[in-house]
């Protein structure tokens, strides 16, 4: 129970598992998607993961950041709703611009502290940072603590993802046309991971997509053995949904395990992945 009325928001990029965001009244500010035909729509509210996938052979929108009027509005809510503070959790500030933004935002707010948590990560990963916000907050931690325990957090919390095909990620900018050429002509199904910095890099190569899935699980299983005990993520586009195969595989090599946690991906990712990903993260706890 939230008894400190400390909100807990953050963006869509971070695919908070949403039955753990209704349970626990986080509070998400969607990023959005612009199409050239200067439509725009917000993750996740006036666009759903299926319908953005339907419109994905037509064209490959863009993405924004969510609207500092939004993010302000998610604030003065929250404060309405007889929160006294918040701690927004947000995508890497590598690969958004959504972290700078909500600080530029919360600066400007009166009696209304908010303390902004760069995860340094996208999609589930953030979301686990996301969930330990949630339980520090309801175990009492005060809230001046939260900024450095969370900072801690994000660095105990490591993500690998591999997609299908690299024409999203080249489209985004997110590999460079030599990576991507190598990997269409050898069939290379890059495991990519975040830096320290938060920006995309190239953990591992694979040939073909069931060896870099495999690759992501021995990656887990390494990252797993740092730390006395672990929760694991796994994220899933709707067209490749193997949650119990990538569990049972991971548990297999893992057995400090405590906590596993499911999760989609939203729309805005999938703008960069496209429709078929699959990722997994490991957070020392």
């Amino acid at each position: 129970m939230n008894e400190q009325r400390i909100a807990v928001i953050t963006d869509t990029g971070t695919d908070t598992p949403a039955e753990f965001a209704r349970g626990h009244d986080v509070r998400i500010v969607p990023l959005r998607i612009i199409f050239s035909d200067g439509s725009t729509y917000e993750s996740g509210v006036t666009i759903t993961p299926e319908e953005l996938v339907e419109r994905l052979p037509q064209e490959i929108p863009t993405t924004s950041l969510p609207s500092p009027e939004v993010i302000k509005a998610t604030f003065e809510k929250a404060r309405a709703d007889g929160y006294t503070s918040a701690v927004f959790v947000s995508i890497s500030s590598g690969l958004s611009a959504t972290c700078q933004t909500v600080r530029m935002v919360a600066d400007e707010l009166e009696n209304f502290p908010v303390t902004v948590v760069d995860t340094l990560s996208i999609g589930v990963a953030a979301g686990t940072v996301v969930i330990e916000a949630v339980n520090m907050i309801e175990l009492g931690v005060p809230y001046g603590m939260l900024a450095s325990a969370l900072e801690t957090v994000s660095h105990k919390t490591s993500v690998w993802f591999s997609v299908k095909t690299l024409t999203y990620l080249r489209k985004g900018g997110r590999i460079s046309e030599a990576v991507y050429r190598i990997g269409q002509v050898l069939n290379i199904k890059p495991v990519i991971t975040c830096d320290e910095e938060g920006h995309y890099v190239m953990a591992k190569k694979a040939r073909g997509w069931e060896k870099s899935l495999d690759t992501q699980v021995s990656l887990a299983a390494q990252k797993a053995r740092n730390y006395p005990k672990v929760r694991l993520a796994i994220s899933c586009s709707a067209t490749c949904e193997m949650f119990d195969e990538l569990e049972a595989k991971l548990r297999a090599q893992i057995d400090n395990v405590v906590d596993v946690v499911y999760s989609g991906v939203s729309a805005d990712l999938l703008v960069h992945t496209g429709p078929d990903m699959v990722g997994i993260c490991v957070q020392g706890l």
